[in-house]
Formats: C-alpha cells, structure tokens, sequence
C-alpha cells in the first residue's frame, strides 16, 4: 500500500492533477476557453456601450450623421428639380443633359456601384425587417387556426344559425307568392281587354 500511495500522492498530491496538467498541454480547457471567450464580450460591449449608448456624442460625429442622411432626399429631389427645370428653361437643361452625354462610361459604371452599394444596405435592412414581419404572422398562425376551430364547433352546435342545409325545404315556401289583391285586379282587366299577361 505504501508504493501506491506515494504514486497516488506524487500523482495527486499537494492540490495539484499531474494528469489535468499534462492533458492540458495538449488539449485547451472547455470551462477556461468560455470564460476567456465570455471574457472578451464583455469587453466588446463595454466598448460598444461606451462609444455608442454614452449619448455624448461629438460635433463631427454629428455633421457625419447629417452627411449620411443626405443623399437619399438629395437624388429625389434633384431628380424632381431636372423635370422642373426642364419645363422652366428647356435651353438651359438640354446644355446640362449635352454635359451629361459627353461622361465616359466607366464613370457611369462607377456611380451605379456607389448608388447600389449605398442604397443595398438599406434595401437589406427593409428586407430583413419585412422577413421579421412575415415570421411574426407565421407566428400568429395557430392562433387564427384555433380561432377557426371555435368557430366550427360554435357552428356544429348551432347548425341552424348561418347553414344553408334548410335552404330545399325552404325553397316550395319561398316560391308561392302571397295573396296582393291589386295585382290580381289588375291581371283580371288584362283578361277582360285580351290583353296577354306574361309569365301567365
């Protein structure tokens, strides 16, 4: 016993794991690897929450804002003000539009990626908020179905309240007109003149 308990204890022995140890060498640590990773997130988000939700925000910061939002209101509006233009002084605009034939394709080539890439990420978040509303109405799904469950049962117990199952017994009582004596007066003097009465 005294052998095994000196290897156990040199193994084992002091708070320490020689095996944990070694295999550590060769193998990283699950537990220590999330809290390293759990670790840098934290960090990340202070870092995020310090430049952004802070609320103090520079004035340049602010300028860049307006700048961003620009360009949007500034091709609607300039695109209207071509029309306008045109309407106003037609020489003047057919000089603007002869400038205008004379840029090298390239350049135009170049603008159209810049407008893409410009207005893609915006069409990416319209997307992506139009595919969260389509999920939340998938979501609403079931509750629409046991609605429509309700109100099958409601209609198997009241069968008689909006069917039309009735409506072939209903049909000889429908068509037998009530008695009207002024139209009977009248189909009388049509007899009396020869007259032909039609549907008679």
């Amino acid at each position: 016993m005294g052998v095994i308990g000196d290897l156990l204890a040199a193994l084992f022995g002091g708070g320490r794991n020689v095996v944990r140890e070694t295999v550590g060498i060769f193998a990283e640590n699950a537990e220590a690897a999330a809290e390293r990773s759990a670790g840098v997130q934290r960090q990340a988000m202070r870092e995020f929450a310090a430049e952004f939700v802070s609320g103090r925000r520079g004035a340049f910061d602010r300028f860049v804002d307006g700048l961003n939002r620009l360009p949007r209101p500034a091709l609607a509006l300039g695109t209207l003000g071509l029309f306008v233009a045109a309407m106003v002084d037609p020489i003047w605009f057919a000089a603007r539009m002869q400038g205008i034939a004379l840029v090298p394709e390239p350049l135009w080539w170049l603008l159209g990626v810049i407008v893409s890439f410009y207005f893609g990420a915006r069409h990416q978040a319209k997307t992506q908020e139009l595919q969260r509303e389509i999920a939340a109405t998938f979501a609403r799904t079931p509750v629409a179905m046991a609605n429509l469950a309700a109100l099958e049962r409601l209609s198997a117990e009241w069968p008689d309240a909006a069917g039309s199952e009735g409506d072939g017994v209903l049909a000889p009582e429908t068509s037998r007109p009530d008695p009207n004596p002024a139209l009977e007066d009248w189909r009388a003097l049509r007899r009396q003149e020869g007259l032909e009465i039609p549907g008679r």
